[in-house]
């Protein structure tokens, strides 16, 4: 049962579309659980819970700090962050749903576009401080007795998950600095001449004339429409990124409309807002305001009709390197410095001044939104801008391309996003922490309705190394957004920049190979309602080892992993809470296996071998691979199994690219027995081999 507390006057977020659903209650005073419940009169509000002992707390989706989110102080206020280490408090996204279990279970969802501090046993170990800044809110509470169904219940109510073509579950391969033509035709290439898979590559900011959204540069693309055609005549499908802020340009059609129209934030004064970010001065579309973003996302257009068929929404929490106004003051500030003696304080306060341009909470308090009627502050919205940018493009898409699946994840969100798109979870570094902190996250960004996802493999920031790259790619191959980025000014991180080809071949061979399994539970998840990647907690509840377990993850209905995150690991530790199969890959068509009985083992996994656990009376489909999804032969298909005595999968399969989604008549039901013996019962018709 979900029930609904408002407090205030709620800005509707239209994370939540199905009310029917729900129990509305009178104000919070009535909420259950929260010992002591302040709501704030034009303060604060503040909720607390105490603790028991060995609680544990799952969800806040994209975050740092493990599976169990107990003892740390989480912040839901978007910001532009790319040093994500555990000092961190707050990311990109705002995902403000939580289950507690322990000596009670229930689910806690604020749908609060502004700021919200989770203190969840920070300050005191045993007890949950929730914050939430001025303004009013909406409080759901869930509560029942199984984890995975109360996650199911939540995401019933805000909707069903995005679900991108299925190209996009192919390897994708990205750099900030790939700037013409010849580059990515080189990617390519060497892609195709090595063996390795590919189906994307992905088009960083230099694509556009001088940083402008919804635009390209004409001497890097002479003729784009052209250019987008030889790659899909190769399955390779261009994915541009487009940007939040527009450039201030007269004779630049995007801004020129948005000034005539007043389709940008404004300040108080009714001036636009200016700030900084790629193209230099920009302005920010009212991404709140109807007409406004139907007018932005419109613009997607003008790629779609090149033969565009994916982007990836950056820079939207949105990302802000100076407010023009402050600028100025620190100008005239710095001047002064020019004429002091820079000892210790002068120095300091010289450069803290700079690096308190960016991000400034005074800036976002600046401007303003028109949203549904009302003059809304942006700090008071801040954490929807992402969220309704990217929805901008979702709803011009069902407009402009209405049969037709248009790839489209972002950096910045909150829940309801989900509806309209993907994330990718920003600019990680090449640290091994962050192998398992991208594991560690999947779970969390699945409750909220995240299920396409994953994190730039090999690292966007500092420099990777071939060991820590392959390592990453054995997550990487699991995730449905599967892409190696790097930023300019990093190592190169293009797998034929290292020596061992054929691990990556093998490596990225085999995701192809998962694909009908990968793509199939993505498939049920969405139609379900129901996660993709489950803690073992989530399955094994009444498992004590099982439930503490932080580095192993359920994929889908009969799979484990446990990725090595570790240099120079020959092998991990792993805890299994059943006999489970083991099949340790070095390609896609080399596996050895052995059958591990329950419990603590340490297991082998050589550099290039890819450890994956089945469960007893399941079987996984394998594909033979190929150079891109579309060359995924779905008529000769391999089982992996454990079956002792019978195994059912449901496998389903469509075209990849029709919005008009049956799951339940797109299944096939296979059956094996304990004797070998496969049947086959549904539209898909295969050859199946035991492997």
């Amino acid at each position: 049962m979900i029930k609904r507390f408002p407090w205030g006057k709620p800005i509707e977020t239209e994370a939540v579309i199905r009310r029917e659903a729900v129990v509305l209650m009178e104000g919070l005073l009535q909420v259950p659980f929260f010992s002591k419940v302040c709501p704030g009169d034009g303060k604060a509000s503040v909720l607390t819970y105490d603790m028991g002992e060995h609680d544990r707390i799952y969800g806040l989706g994209e975050n740092i700090r493990g599976i169990n989110k107990r003892g740390w102080l989480y912040v839901s206020d978007c910001v532009d962050d790319p040093i994500h280490t555990e000092a961190r408090h707050n990311l990109y996204a705002s995902h403000n749903f939580f289950l507690i279990d322990g000596r009670e279970r229930f689910g806690v969802f604020v749908d609060a576009p502004q700021k919200v501090a989770f203190d969840l046993g920070y300050t005191d170990r045993d007890r949950i401080t929730v914050t939430v800044d001025e303004g009013g809110f909406d409080l759901y509470i869930l509560e029942g007795d199984n984890l995975r169904q109360m996650v199911r219940e939540f995401r019933q109510v805000i909707g069903r998950s995005y679900i991108p073509p299925k190209w996009g579950f192919g390897y994708g391969q990205s750099r900030w600095g790939y700037k013409n033509e010849e580059d990515i035709r080189q990617v390519v290439q060497k892609h195709r001449d090595a063996g390795v898979p590919l189906d994307s590559v992905y088009m960083d900011i230099d694509y556009m004339e001088r940083f402008k959204d919804f635009t390209v540069d004409e001497g890097k693309f002479p003729n784009f429409p052209r250019f987008v055609e030889e790659m899909k005549a190769q399955n390779i499908h261009l994915v541009p990124i487009i940007d939040a802020g527009v450039k201030i340009e007269e004779g630049y059609p995007v801004y020129d409309e948005g000034v005539e129209r007043g389709y940008f934030c404004k300040k108080e004064d009714g001036k636009e807002f200016v700030g900084g970010v790629w193209p230099g001065r920009v302005h920010f579309p009212d991404m709140l305001n109807d007409d406004a973003r139907r007018w932005f996302g419109r613009k997607y257009k003008f790629l779609l009709d090149q033969g565009i068929d994916g982007f990836w929404n950056d820079m939207n929490e949105p990302a802000l390197f100076y407010g023009e106004d402050y600028l100025q003051e620190v100008f005239d500030k710095l001047e002064e410095y020019r004429k002091k003696e820079l000892d210790l304080h002068a120095f300091f306060g010289m450069k803290n001044l700079v690096l308190g341009l960016s991000n400034r909470k005074e800036d976002y308090e600046s401007f303003y939104h028109e949203y549904k009627g009302q003059r809304v502050r942006h700090d008071k919205v801040h954490n929807l801008y992402g969220y309704y940018m990217t929805r901008s493009a979702g709803e011009a898409f069902d407009e402009l391309e209405p049969d037709k699946r248009v790839l489209m994840f972002s950096r910045a969100s909150y829940v309801g996003m989900h509806r309209y798109g993907g994330v990718w979870t920003g600019d990680n570094s090449s640290w091994w922490s962050h192998i398992l902190m991208n594991l560690q996250m999947l779970p969390g960004l699945n409750m909220c309705g995240f299920l396409y996802t994953g994190a730039d493999l090999g690292g966007f920031g500092c420099d990777t190394t071939e060991d820590l790259l392959l390592r990453w790619l054995q997550l990487g191959i699991f995730t449905p957004l599967m892409r190696n980025h790097s930023a300019m000014g990093t190592r190169e991180q293009e797998f034929y920049r290292f020596g061992h080809v054929e691990d990556f071949r093998n490596i990225i061979g085999l995701r192809y190979a998962l694909l009908p399994y990968l793509y199939s539970e993505f498939m049920k998840a969405a139609a379900g309602d129901d996660m993709m990647f489950l803690p073992l907690a989530f399955v094994y509840p009444c498992d004590e080892e099982a439930v503490l377990s932080e580095d192993q993850l359920m994929v889908g209905s009969g799979m484990m992993i446990a990725p090595v995150y570790r240099q120079n690991a020959r092998g991990r530790y792993v805890y299994l809470p059943e006999d489970m199969k083991l099949y340790r890959f070095r390609s896609c068509a080399d596996a050895d296996t052995e059958v591990l009985k329950a419990g603590h083992h340490f297991v082998r996994a050589e550099l290039n071998e890819v450890l994956v656990f089945i469960r007893p009376d399941h079987v996984i489909p394998l594909s033979f691979g190929g150079r891109c999804v579309a060359d995924v032969d779905m008529s000769k298909l391999r089982l992996m199994h454990f079956v002792r005595d019978e195994a059912v999968y449901e496998l389903y399969d469509d075209d990849g690219y029709a919005k008009k989604i049956d799951v339940e008549a797109g299944i096939t039901k296979v059956r094996v027995t304990a004797d070998g013996q496969v049947t086959a019962e549904g539209p898909l018709k295969a050859e199946w081999t035991l492997l």
